[in-house]
């Protein structure tokens, strides 16, 4: 802490993470390490593997790398200093540190919901004019789209990350989580919080509730083409095209916003932390297998990656 006149501001914060569990603090530690490591194998290899194989350099398969870059960034920012506070008897972080973390943190979550608003209409493209797919997701505009996907969630990182460095904490610098999240900052600030509530809801209008919408309207659309589909096996394989992405969609809005509607007022209970978990590190885990297990195209790609091997 340092002190200025009669303020004295923090320069530190105490995460508690899962501190009020010391009798499985082990078990927990052995299972999000495993997480931690199953998520960066996984998605690794998935990208490794698209990047390897030219029948997967699809737009849809581009995206997909995509997804998996963003998810180890997005698991990155929080596993690591979770899983070193475990066994600290003092689990500090640095203003500083606190922000990045958030940045990082916000910047990847950000951008993985204009990702998969772009693979929703990425899947439109694929299902309501087939014909006319290659021409319309040319290479150029899949790369703008991924591009536009970073910039935009590292734009409104930067802006909540410049509002947030405004603040000033001068009381209790215990935040009940096992990272810095806004909503535990927020009621720990000795300074008005309105223009950053006020910007964290039009980003979430922005990022949360008009990407969800863009991707319903486009789900829409592709129910009505596939049941335009006079074949069973037709309408089969349209909708295995988009179940997937449907899926992971579903995990990463609903997870979301449950959470952030439960801890909006700043409090942190052993479920809300629990149920951060899963957003934070279990879907980034889930989201190369929702994409893999069922694809045959992967499933191929594994094939020829292992005659090829052979053959060497």
């Amino acid at each position: 802490m340092t002190g200025g006149g009669n303020i004295t501001k923090i320069m530190h914060f105490i995460l508690l993470g899962f501190s009020d569990f010391p009798r499985i603090i082990v078990v927990l530690f052995v299972v999000f390490l495993v997480i931690y490591i199953l998520t960066l194998t996984w998605n690794l290899s998935l990208l490794i593997l698209i990047r390897m194989d030219s029948h997967l350099h699809t737009p849809m398969y581009f995206f997909l790398s995509n997804l998996s870059f963003i998810d180890i960034c997005y698991v990155t920012s929080t596993a690591p200093k979770m899983l070193y506070d475990f066994f600290q008897e003092r689990q500090t972080i640095t203003l500083v540190g606190c922000a990045v973390q958030y940045f990082v943190f916000s910047t990847m979550g950000l951008s993985e919901s204009c990702l998969m608003t772009a693979m929703a209409y990425d899947r439109y493209a694929a299902i309501c004019n087939p014909l006319l797919y290659s021409s319309v997701m040319s290479p150029a505009l899949c790369g703008r789209m991924v591009l536009g996907s970073y910039m935009a969630g590292l734009s409104a990182s930067i802006s909540q990350l410049c509002a947030m460095l405004q603040l000033q904490f001068c009381g209790p610098n215990v935040i009940n989580h096992f990272f810095c999240d806004l909503p535990q900052l927020l009621v720990l600030s000795c300074t008005d919080t309105f223009f950053v509530q006020l910007l964290t809801a039009i980003l979430t209008m922005i990022f949360g509730i008009i990407n969800a919408l863009f991707i319903m309207i486009s789900y829409v659309y592709i129910v009505i083409s596939i049941m335009k589909i006079t074949t069973a096996s037709g309408r089969s394989k349209a909708f295995n095209t988009c179940a997937s992405h449907l899926t992971a969609v579903t995990l990463f809005y609903t997870s979301s916003i449950f959470v952030y509607l439960s801890s909006s007022t700043g409090g942190s209970s052993s479920f809300d932390r629990f149920a951060s978990v899963f957003y934070t590190v279990v879907i980034p885990m889930l989201n190369p297998l929702i994409y893999s297990l069922r694809n045959k195209e992967i499933k191929d790609a594994l094939k020829r990656l292992q005659r090829k091997r052979q053959c060497c």
